[in-house]
């Protein structure tokens, strides 16, 4: 899964994506005119860590965009929050002050009622676009998708990618699910971003241990570094040598009525995590090091 950053450690190799690999990317994309030229923008989260410091990160980067503190209106809800009502009201009359976005934090079943009353409030995404950051395959399954439709979301890779790794990776997922008799997927295999990760970073450490020829950490942590691997994405993923994160691209997909997504946007290849984001004071001290630490 994509995380808030700010953290790096010898002993962990972090395959889902920073900062920069999701939530910048997305926001550039909805400041564009390809994305509609947005100039304000709701930071709606739920309230935790991710949420809370990507938001302060993309505080910081609308800022350093020219946006006012004014044009930019931050909310939370409490994990299960399920009355939106209030909250689209007021993304609606703040939509009111100019080119209004979304950018959405929400976790887990919230993002049910959160789309339901967009579209029971008459907001539609040509009039003020949701990209979300926790909304993919799964989380659309058995959802009525007819309020979302045309929403966008923010990933490292989509199911509907046309490559030959990506269809090797659906069927393989596809013909397993069947045999293991895996609830929901066994009739409707579904694949997206958290697998796609989990599936780099498991064939990235057999690569590592074989180049190593030994399962002990230190020598396993050795090889794992620049480690490539051809994703279902369709981009070769490198672990990066100093920081242990992955160089990945970023998509931005729209929302279709089969709970599936056509890509709008895409990165010309993959991108280097910024695990300590620019946009917070203090970071331009820190830089990555061989041994995975941060020195001030």
């Amino acid at each position: 899964m994509q995380y808030e950053g700010e953290e790096l450690s010898k002993n962990v190799f972090y395959t889902g994506a920073a900062p920069n690999q999701q939530a910048i990317p997305a926001v550039e994309y909805l400041m564009s005119k390809d994305g509609g030229g947005a100039k304000r923008f709701v930071l709606l989260g739920t309230d935790y860590v991710y949420p809370r410091t990507t938001n302060k990160i993309l505080r910081a980067f609308l800022k350093s965009k020219g946006v006012k503190d004014s044009d930019i209106d931050e909310k939370y809800t409490p994990f299960g929050h399920s009355d939106y009502q209030t909250i689209v009201a007021d993304i609606k009359k703040f939509s009111a002050g100019g080119k209004t976005a979304v950018i959405s934090t929400i976790n887990g079943d919230s993002n049910v009622p959160f789309y339901k009353e967009l579209g029971n409030a008459g907001l539609k995404a040509k009039d003020v676009p949701v990209v979300a950051f926790s909304v993919g395959e799964e989380e659309l399954r058995g959802v009525d998708t007819k309020p979302l439709v045309g929403h966008l979301a923010a990933w490292n890779y989509f199911m509907s990618l046309k490559n030959p790794a990506n269809d090797e990776f659906t069927k393989k997922w596809a013909a397993y699910a069947k045999a293991k008799n895996i609830a929901g997927h066994k009739d409707k295999p579904l694949t997206n971003d958290p697998m796609e990760a989990t599936y780099i970073g498991i064939h990235m450490w057999k690569q590592a241990v074989e180049k190593a020829k030994s399962t002990d950490v230190d020598k396993v942590i050795a090889a794992m570094a620049g480690q490539t691997f051809k994703a279902p994405s369709g981009f070769t993923a490198k672990m990066d040598e100093k920081n242990h994160h992955l160089h990945k691209p970023v998509f931005i997909g729209e929302v279709k009525a089969d709970g599936q997504f056509n890509v709008v946007w895409k990165t010309p290849g993959p991108v280097k995590a910024k695990p300590w984001s620019p946009y917070i004071e203090g970071n331009d001290k820190k830089k990555d090091e061989p041994d995975g630490k941060s020195k001030s």
